[in-house]
């Protein structure tokens, strides 16, 4: 005989809270995952069969005692994450799945609008994105502020429906889930009956909170996930692993085909496979300085181009321009300087330009530079100064 919805939801969420107290990497834990994602599986084919949600239904189209349904997705990816994984791929398609569920539990309740548009705003903005510090705290603040106020306001209505926890217990949300499932036993099942047009509005609003709740937490562990799955993705492949222990088969033929070589490897050296160099240092047979390994190697990379590594400030075209400003630079020669004019036949064409401003200026300024000439050779006559072989 099969379990009814309720009585079966129950049993997935009490087995979930179960092993989320419990170390992952027990067998027990994963005995408990391993139901649950088998009891998630079932329970969501009957809610498939049973035409629970439509997409041509409205949030007011669905009825209180299956709302909560709703959270299935959200759980699925609850249990799905506490799966032991051994390597990192394992880890990498376990994560996909959970941001699967993540992502089919948001789409879900803002199909069915039961998030406001403002709350939507808020956690749809990542905080990993945000670059200004000072914002990217004013964000957390104001989303673990909402996430408290729901809380807060979920836990009022459960203390006006008489199911107050103890006051140093903390309900985690597979309680808060499983306190609104209705009662299996047949008594519980009348009494709601009879208070249904009472509880129902009651109800209702506490579900829809809960479920606003959830949405919260999924869409912070939905960045979680993001983030993770980036670090996975990007990390360097992990070095290949050879067998720990060789076969009989394998050593005895290496050991039949070291009998039939003319140089056997003498045990020894760095790895076990003889010495790199004799005693004169020539190489005995190739090796490598640095490891093989991938691991290794890419330590080794990360170490390149460190903080304390000097990156240059300015191109080489720059540096050439500075030193020309400078005058560091020779400029000129060469043919083209050699045909270029003098400067005092440079200055006898410009003042040959007669009828311009600029020609009587250089006409004046080459004036003056033949009278200065003429009065230095005056002072200085030629031969004045070579005193060295007067007789």
């Amino acid at each position: 005989m099969s379990l009814s919805l309720p009585t079966l939801f129950s049993r997935i969420l009490a087995s979930a809270a179960k092993a989320a107290n419990l170390p992952t990497i027990e067998d027990e834990t994963q005995e408990l995952i391993t139901e649950c994602l088998n009891d998630l599986k079932s329970l969501h084919s009957r809610i498939i069969e049973l035409s629970i949600f439509s997409p041509n239904e409205t949030l007011d189209d669905i009825s209180t005692r299956d709302l909560v349904y709703l959270t299935v997705p959200y759980i699925f990816s609850e249990v799905q994450g506490r799966v032991k994984t051994s390597n990192r791929v394992d880890r990498l398609n376990a994560l996909i799945q959970a941001e699967k569920y993540v992502q089919n539990y948001i789409s879900l309740l803002e199909n069915y609008e039961v998030v406001p548009a403002d709350e939507r705003t808020l956690y749809d903005r990542k905080v990993a994105q945000v670059a200004d510090f000072a914002k990217r705290r004013e964000l957390k603040i104001n989303q673990y502020k909402k996430e408290k106020d729901l809380r807060a306001r979920v836990e009022t209505i459960r203390r006006r429906r008489g199911q107050a926890p103890a006051a140093d217990d903390i309900p985690t949300d597979y309680d808060l889930i499983s306190s609104l499932l209705p009662s299996s036993s047949p008594r519980a099942l009348k009494t709601e009956e009879e208070l249904d047009s009472e509880t129902d509005e009651i109800l209702r609003e506490t579900t829809l909170l809960l479920l606003r709740l959830l949405y919260a937490h999924a869409s912070a562990q939905l960045q979680s996930m993001e983030q993770e799955l980036e670090l996975l993705r990007n990390a360097p492949p992990s070095p290949i692993m050879g067998a720990l222990d060789e076969d009989e088969r394998n050593k005895t033929r290496k050991a039949e085909d070291n009998d039939w070589k003319l140089d056997i490897p003498i045990a020894g050296g760095p790895d076990g496979k003889g010495p790199l160099l004799d005693p004169a240092g020539k190489p005995l047979r190739p090796f490598t300085i640095l490891p093989s390994d991938a691991g290794e190697r890419a330590r080794l990379q990360s170490q390149v181009f460190g903080p304390g590594h000097r990156l240059p400030t300015m191109s080489i075209d720059e540096y050439l321009e500075i030193e020309r400003q400078r005058g560091n630079i020779l400029t000129g020669g060469g043919a083209a300087s050699q045909a270029a004019p003098t400067s005092s036949e440079q200055l006898a064409i410009d003042s040959e330009m007669d009828g311009t401003v600029e020609g009587e200026m250089k006409e004046e300024t080459k004036r003056q530079k033949e009278e200065n000439w003429a009065l230095y050779t005056e002072a200085n006559p030629r031969g004045a100064g070579n005193t060295m072989n007067r007789g």
